[in-house]
């Protein structure tokens, strides 16, 4: 099999054909995921290359309604290293696209009460960029221990099982 490019090397894609170009590890820590879209994002030539590099980060980045579109702000794709004058802001505000109904319904259910769309993971899927758009409540401190006691207790529960089948005494 050739290489394409200089020496690129691509991330492989997973099961679904995806490949993956940033994901927010945060999120799922500091919001209860009640709800999940996928949104294509309106992107300039420069950003969709600097995105093929692989380069971007979902640290600060949420979405907002406003006038019945859905905006994603605070994302990061840096500057191309390759452009010239023709290149893009790195932290400008950019349109996602969604159906219609998915708006409204997204509309209703963020002004009704505590609810924030928060960015979970940005893909390539069949050469489009797209975004996994959550619809999120933030968790209180202690429901954040709360898991990671959850977790904790599950982990030494599979380790206490992996060393009974392998025969060994803890």
């Amino acid at each position: 099999m050739a290489k394409k490019g200089k020496g690129a090397k691509k991330k492989p894609a997973d099961s679904e054909g995806r490949r993956v170009i940033a994901t927010n590890r945060k999120a799922r820590h500091n919001y209860v995921i009640l709800d999940t879209y996928e949104a294509g994002v309106a992107l300039v030539g420069t950003e969709v290359k600097s995105l093929r590099e692989g380069k971007a980060s979902l640290v600060d980045a949420f979405a907002t309604v406003d006038d019945g579109e859905v905006w994603l702000r605070g994302l990061h794709i840096p500057e191309y290293s390759h452009g010239s004058w023709t290149n893009h802001s790195p932290r400008r505000v950019r349109k996602l696209l969604l159906h219609r109904r998915q708006i409204e319904m997204l509309i209703g259910k963020t002004q009704e009460g505590s609810l924030t769309l928060v960015p979970l993971s940005m893909y390539f899927s069949g050469g489009k960029v797209k975004l996994e758009l959550a619809l999120a409540r933030g968790k209180q401190v202690y429901d954040k221990r709360q898991d990671i006691r959850r977790r904790t207790m599950e982990r030494e529960v599979t380790r206490e099982l992996g060393r009974r089948v392998k025969g060994m005494r803890g």
